[in-house]
């Protein structure tokens, strides 16, 4: 016995005492087959999952954000994770419940906004069966012992509302269709998009729900807030991408790496990661090198400044110092934005001194 406990502890699936039978041996040998095709399906579909195992980014804010995550991660207290669409709310939460007390345990995410409001409380309650035994398993009993996300919380409906905030006082529930009390020991955090206070002005969202959700804010950075992470965040897709569909990276010219950092990326993370699979596809066959500022899509190059050319001839009819100063200034405001509104930097970048920078940018008007 202390052999196959041992054996069983260095990985071995299963053990079989002496005499054995064949079915025995061959219903083992089935299930381990099983358990081992499914442990590689699983790390396949980690590799084609579009988020990023872990959090990438050396700026100031994501600096911050890992910092405030440990923080917060080793204690049980309600995390509201705020951020805009597409920056990495749920990496977040995973990366909150990586470094919990709670690791272990199950990490169950439902989002409010996917889910009908008819189909809210079974997705989080469960349905009670007959003979009070369990039709459907909610989502607050899969999450037992580990954490719970309410993906985009602020689109829960009013009376599923009532219904957590009563979870949140008393840890207990009832399935839908059941009278009897449910006990789980779950840790809650909501994530968010919206402006919940608005929402609490307007009378569809329970303050005080928030308030017990909200015990610890955390703010998520929008793309435009971390705009040096960008080299870093697309060298990561691209790795990324490659090793999920064989695409090869591509080179990215510091033309076209100034204009996606100027960029505004309202999409922010998945905007960015889309923008970087159609750059990879498109400059397959491409033999000219680094991708260019020219060879980015539309609404990314938008951020060029204006260039005489078939949609500007309009600047073929101003004078050389007025051409002169619309290109300047549309060159250092974009400027300005790439590097998120920093003087010196921006200066240091343009060749010019701070002083000169900012009389250069009074007389332009900027």
């Amino acid at each position: 016995i202390e052999t196959a406990v041992a054996a069983i502890r260095n990985g071995a699936y299963d053990y079989i005492e002496k005499p054995f039978k064949v079915d025995r041996l061959i219903l083992v040998a089935e299930r381990a087959l099983e358990a081992s095709k499914l442990r590689q399906q699983v790390r396949d579909l980690e590799k084609r999952t579009p988020d990023m195992p872990e959090m990438i980014g050396s700026s100031l804010a994501m600096n911050q954000l890992r910092s405030n995550i440990e923080k917060v991660a080793q204690t049980n207290s309600r995390v509201m994770i705020i951020g805009p669409s597409g920056s990495g709310k749920e990496m977040v939460a995973r990366a909150i419940h990586r470094q919990s007390a709670r690791a272990s345990g199950p990490f169950v995410i439902v989002n409010a906004a996917a889910i009908t409001a008819e189909n809210m409380e079974e997705e989080l309650f469960g349905i009670e069966g007959s003979d009070s035994g369990v039709a459907k398993v909610g989502a607050l009993e899969e999450a037992h012992n580990g954490m719970l996300l309410l993906d985009e919380v602020g689109e829960m409906p009013r009376e599923t509302q009532n219904k957590i905030l009563r979870v949140l006082v008393e840890q207990k529930f009832e399935r839908k269709g059941g009278v009897k009390k449910v006990a789980v020991d779950v840790r809650i955090l909501s994530s968010t998009s919206i402006d919940l206070e608005a929402r609490i002005a307007e009378g569809k969202f329970r303050e005080d729900l928030f308030h017990r959700l909200a015990v610890v804010p955390l703010q998520v950075p929008g793309l435009a807030q971390r705009r040096d992470d960008i080299p870093e965040l697309m060298a990561a897709f691209m790795s990324q991408i490659e090793a999920q569909s064989g695409v090869k990276t591509c080179e990215i010219g510091e033309d076209a790496m100034a204009v996606l950092q100027a960029h505004s990326w309202p999409g922010n993370l998945r905007q960015l990661r889309n923008n970087v699979e159609r750059l990879m596809i498109l400059s397959r066959d491409d033999e000219n090198g680094a991708v260019s500022a020219d060879q980015l899509p539309g609404e990314i190059s938008d951020m060029l400044p204006s260039t005489p050319g078939t949609e500007d001839e309009h600047i073929m009819s101003l004078p050389l110092r007025e051409a002169r100063e619309a290109f300047e200034r549309d060159y250092l405001q974009a400027q300005i934005t790439r590097f998120g509104g920093n003087i010196s930097r921006t200066a240091s970048f343009v060749g010019m001194e701070r002083s000169a920078l900012h009389r250069k940018l009074k007389s332009l008007g900027v």
